[in-house]
């Protein structure tokens, strides 16, 4: 009985420490000295600090900067632990709200959003992004729509030109992947560092 349990036992050591242990090491190791941004999670940094990243989304809520989609991620509430209370761009917790297209709630916050940005804008349609949730919560890309759309109240707010402000949305439009895989984007983050660089000269 020994005689065939002691290879099946050595098999599974072997295979262990090959796949759960020197591989991802070696992944590791080779991702870091390839793609060293990536592999530290693709940081932003301002005069030396790190800012946030270039895969997870911030909440901008002053005029002066563009907005990124909404966020349904959420947070224990603190005063009640059965509770939980909203915690935009939470990577701790991503995920999205699970409201489906009949939920009220749903339907309710997207008109008072529609309605909110159309105030802001009322001479272009508000693009989808801006109103709708993504499966993560923390997308820190807008189309390159959504950033035009904010065009009028960023460029009144830091009273700079609304050319000056489309040029940096320009600028700072990603296009797709091989010129074929995904679609164009902005990446917020990098949009309004850009915006407070450019109002510093």
């Amino acid at each position: 009985m020994l005689k065939e349990i002691r290879p099946a036992i050595l098999v599974l050591v072997l295979l262990t420490a090959i796949t759960g242990l020197a591989y991802p090491l070696a992944m590791t190791a080779i991702a870091g000295v390839i793609f060293p941004k990536q592999a530290q999670g693709s940081l932003i940094e301002k005069d030396g600090k790190v800012i946030g990243s270039a895969l997870i989304g911030q909440e901008f809520k002053e005029d002066k900067y563009f907005h990124g989609r909404p966020s349904a991620t959420v947070t224990p509430d603190p005063n009640d632990s059965t509770k939980t209370v909203p915690a935009p761009y939470n990577a701790a917790n991503s995920g999205g709200s699970n409201l489906g297209p009949t939920s009220k709630a749903l339907n309710d916050r997207v008109k008072e959003d529609v309605e909110k940005l159309k105030a802001e804008n009322p001479s272009a349609n508000v693009p989808v992004d801006l109103v709708t949730t993504s499966a993560s919560g923390l997308d820190p890309d807008i189309s390159p729509d959504a950033a035009l759309f904010q065009v009028p109240r960023v460029a009144k707010a830091r009273s700079m030109s609304e050319d000056a402000v489309r040029e940096l949305v320009t600028q700072n439009t990603q296009g797709r992947f091989a010129g074929v895989i995904g679609e164009p984007r902005v990446n917020v983050l990098a949009l309004n560092l850009a915006l407070d660089a450019a109002k510093a000269k």
